[in-house]
């Protein structure tokens, strides 16, 4: 059995007239196992009580230890038993809960209860809100119970039974849970259903993104071969990660913003991603990779680590003019300098200051060109040489009309410098094992990592020009020999 099944207690709770869905009972489920043995369904807990011991509760229970996805989970049931294990919550989603009100001038006079369905507010006021108190706890209906003043605060959230829904809330609930599955609805055309769905985080609009809606269309291609359905979402669609086998992050990623929060629900859920955010936090800070590196016996240029203003005149004694000057967490070439001065060293690091208290002053080695070793669960998957920018020292180069970027060569592995490879491999391994880009320059003084990426390019007709679909058929196997076990 796959797709959805709603789950109640008595059938009359929710007749199966009402959803186009399989709806059975949890008697049923919990007696039943063999139901489920030919697929993997998404269930929707809608029994009358969460209690701890009931047969909601054991429903929730099974599902996980039968690796079946389902709303809501244990955990979710047991943080909504009571206030003290839902505090750690509160701040944001009040904080959320007022920027909402300031926006709509909503007036609370007395106490407020909120109906929340499937992350929508039936008081289309607070729908920020709403999508947010369901990206905390995905639980079906949720009554949230708010206290008066100048600022609204959380007296209460606890779940609200389908049963004791009145007063036109059914029907609200009803739409709301349309709303919810509708992404398994809208399949007009006769096809194989697949086996897995993979969610791609994407942002439509990102001009530097690490695959472009054109690549992502072709892995999809791929990827309905190996019954994989591929679908796009953005940062807008956390509330229905969890609907998904897996999730792959194609934007650029950062601790500070959404791609991490995607990251550690996907984790949270067990679910296979890249990137997972233990090699997000690796990676994406230069001075903790650095560290990491060095601790690893990874070569790499001669760095020096500034605190303030009054660390530059080491750093200059040590490494020398020209140098490069780095932003601890800078992407696709931003934040990084290179300064032919003593004034201008001074000048950039005093701008750089100004956003982080460390940067990373380092050797300036110039090449021709940069090697990118794609390595996939300590495995190399491609390798590509990026040229610089014309008549620059980066292989991007941002102006005030956009960025320009230098030309690549793909390698096949087997023709590809094979201490390149090695080194790169080696620079992954304490990383994690998912999918990450080492940076290499080939120097005379021999060869050195710049960095490893967390969120390596991946374009149709660059990283796959010499290995052609291996290359994403071996992300797609990477993805279903995890959603196997």
């Amino acid at each position: 059995m796959t797709g959805w099944v709603i789950l109640v207690d008595q059938p009359k709770d929710f007749p199966n007239a009402d959803t186009p869905h399989k709806v059975i009972t949890t008697s049923e489920y919990l007696a039943r196992p063999r139901l489920f043995e030919l697929g993997r369904p998404k269930l929707v807990n809608l029994s009358r009580s969460y209690a701890y011991q009931s047969k909601g509760y054991y429903a929730s229970l099974l599902a996980e230890a039968r690796g079946h996805r389902i709303v809501p989970t244990v955990e979710t049931m047991l943080e909504l038993r009571e206030s003290k294990l839902y505090e750690h919550a509160l701040p944001e989603l009040e904080a959320e809960l007022n920027r909402n009100a300031r926006r709509a001038d909503v007036q609370v006079e007395g106490e407020l209860r909120l109906l929340v369905c499937f992350g929508i507010a039936r008081d289309e006021r607070f729908e920020g809100f709403g999508r947010l108190l369901f990206d905390w706890f995905r639980c079906p209906a949720i009554e949230v119970t708010i206290e008066p003043g100048e600022w609204l605060s959380i007296d209460r959230i606890r779940p609200r039974p389908m049963t004791r829904l009145a007063n036109g809330e059914g029907t609200f609930f009803r739409e709301s849970l349309h709303n919810h599955t509708k992404r398994e609805w809208r399949n007009p055309k006769a096809r194989s259903v697949a086996k897995y769905d993979l969610a791609v985080l994407m942002d439509p609009n990102e001009k530097l993104a690490p695959s472009s809606p054109a690549s992502i269309k072709h892995f999809a291609r791929i990827a309905e071969r190996m019954s994989v359905d591929v679908e796009p979402i953005t940062r807008r669609q956390l509330a229905e990660l969890a609907e998904f086998d897996g999730l792959f992050i194609r934007e650029t990623t950062s601790i500070d913003n959404h791609t991490y929060r995607f990251a550690r629900r996907a984790w949270q859920e067990g679910m296979p991603v890249i990137d997972d955010p233990i090699s997000m936090i690796r990676c994406t800070n230069k001075v903790f990779l650095m560290e990491l590196l060095a601790s690893n016996q990874v070569p790499m240029p001669q760095t020096v680590l500034l605190a303030d203003i009054n660390d530059l005149p080491r750093a200059m004694d040590e490494l020398g003019l020209p140098l490069v000057v780095k932003i601890p967490d800078g992407s696709f070439s931003r934040g990084v300098h290179k300064v032919n001065t003593a004034d201008e060293f001074r000048r950039v690091a005093e701008e750089l200051f100004e956003e982080t208290d460390l940067v990373l002053a380092q050797r300036f080695l110039p090449t021709e060109f940069d090697w990118r070793v794609g390595v996939l669960s300590g495995e190399p998957l491609f390798v590509c040489q990026y040229r610089m920018a014309r008549g620059h020292w980066q292989i991007v180069k941002h102006g005030p009309n956009g960025s320009r970027e230098g030309g690549f060569r793909t390698f096949d592995l087997d023709q590809a410098p094979k201490d390149v490879i090695d080194l790169a491999v080696r620079a992954a391994k304490p990383i994690g094992a998912g999918f990450y880009g080492v940076d290499l320059k080939q120097h005379e003084s021999g060869i050195v990592v710049m960095e490893v990426n967390d969120n390596p390019n991946l374009e149709h007709g660059i990283e796959d020009s010499v290995g052609k679909d291996e290359i994403w058929i071996k992300l797609l196997k990477w993805f279903v020999d995890r959603f196997e076990r």
